[in-house]
């Protein structure tokens, strides 16, 4: 039942996906032009990460930093009032429009729409052989740690509930967490956090 309801899973995420970037397509296009207009750099940032059975893939984000922000220091955490962030990157980040480039993830079978977050090499690298076991999967542009805590909760609760998702998925809440995250989102939960690293630039 459950092999049966990862492939549904699967052709969601495709049908999904080419949903929502026609849906976007406007709005890529008005915060492309924005990010252009308003500091010097790409459009996108482009993210080394660990997905499904440990493979690297680029991931794709809207630039939410200065060009310069490797040099205005090295700290990659995101706090309140950091220089580096742009102010339409500021705004990106309020409602976690800079990850919505990671459609194209999706469609190109790096991603799910939901599943654990995907992981920095050097993060993956920390993992144990039973969190190892979060990589059995697609990452997600939103999961279960992210809708219980985000970025508010330590690394090691993060990885139980990514693992929770695993041994617990359904399409059933996948639906649940697709509610709560808009939920989260519009309630700004988890975006800033002193103690726990944000996923990349």
């Amino acid at each position: 039942m459950k092999t049966m309801q990862w492939g549904i899973k699967r052709a969601l995420d495709v049908v999904a996906g080419i949903s929502a970037l026609a849906l976007l397509a406007p709005f890529f296009a008005v915060v492309a032009v924005v990010i252009k207009l308003t500091s010097a750099g790409p459009v996108f940032f482009w993210d080394t990460r660990v997905g499904k059975d440990g493979k690297r893939f680029l991931m794709a984000k809207f630039r939410t930093m200065r060009e310069d922000a490797s040099r205005a220091g090295s700290d990659r955490r995101m706090v309140p009032g950091d220089g580096r962030i742009t102010t339409i990157g500021r705004w990106l980040r309020r409602w976690s429009a800079d990850e919505l480039p990671q459609l194209w993830n999706v469609l190109a079978g790096d991603m799910s729409l939901i599943g654990p977050r995907p992981l920095l090499p050097i993060h993956a690298e920390h993992l144990n052989q039973r969190q190892w076991r979060r990589l059995s999967v697609r990452p997600g542009l939103t999961g279960w740690a992210q809708v219980n805590g985000r970025n508010d909760i330590p690394w090691e609760v993060r990885i139980e509930k990514d693992l929770q998702y695993i041994d617990e998925f359904s399409l059933w809440l996948d639906f649940k967490i697709t509610m709560k995250t808009l939920i989260v989102i519009a309630a700004g939960k988890g975006i800033y956090s002193i103690l726990q690293q944000r996923d990349a630039l």
